[in-house]
């Protein structure tokens, strides 16, 4: 259950990298920082190999006092699930859906005219921008859900689920423009999210950290 907050901005290298082909294997599935007992996300790179595991406070353009320590949620004895969502503690429901990934891209080079250069005083307008593979997020199948998104999600309503953790996110990520490509994002998100919910949803509890499953198609391996 990692999470599933905008990505601001790039972060620096991660660990040694692991092989692992993201085109044909499922992504590991609820990775937690044994130190913090916290979820943690992965990247990868265009060659499907691990790259980076961030922090929920990482992946919202925070910073971490402690490298990842990654192992399966399984091994953490009492560990604390936030909501993928609004990141409210105590999390109390996970949803099943389709393998997501998010290709970003940086900017390796912008083209203008000398030109136009020239006559707009060093303030030209790009002509081409060239990118390159920056590196692969990986969000999972398992999305962790405190009640009040919960109940959004029962209900589909994906408009509201947006508002409800617009208002939960930093201001550097909402304000001003941030706001339009924010929402976006978010949109596309949970698009994907509500299209592909798999039957039932698994209520978590203690000694449950993957839920106990309320239908048998949803059930957690």
């Amino acid at each position: 259950m990692p999470p599933h907050s905008p990505d601001p901005e790039e972060s620096g290298p991660g660990p040694e990298a692991v092989a692992l082909d993201v085109s044909m294997a499922p992504v590991p599935g609820s990775l937690y920082c044994r130190r913090c007992r916290r979820a943690l996300n992965l990247r990868f790179n265009n060659l499907g190999m691990v790259v980076e595991y961030l922090h929920a406070a990482e992946q919202r353009g925070q910073r971490s006092d402690h490298r990842p320590e990654p192992v399966p949620i399984t091994e953490i004895a009492d560990p604390i699930i936030e909501c993928d969502f609004c990141t409210a503690p105590d999390a109390a429901w996970i949803y099943r859906c389709a393998n997501q990934v998010t290709d970003a891209r940086r900017v390796t080079a912008r083209v203008v005219a000398v030109g136009d250069y020239q006559v707009r005083h060093h303030a030209a307008r790009v002509r081409r921008t060239d990118t390159e593979h920056a590196f692969t997020q990986a969000w999972g199948e398992r999305w962790s859900a405190c009640q009040g998104c919960a109940d959004l999600i029962e209900a589909r309503d994906l408009y509201g689920l947006i508002g409800r953790v617009v208002e939960s996110l930093p201001a550097k990520l909402t304000r001003g423009k941030h706001l339009m490509r924010t929402r976006g994002q978010l949109h596309e998100r949970y698009s994907d999210v509500f299209d592909t919910l798999a039957p039932g949803r698994g209520r978590i509890a203690p000694g449950h950290p993957l839920g106990i499953w309320t239908h048998p198609a949803g059930e957690a391996p």
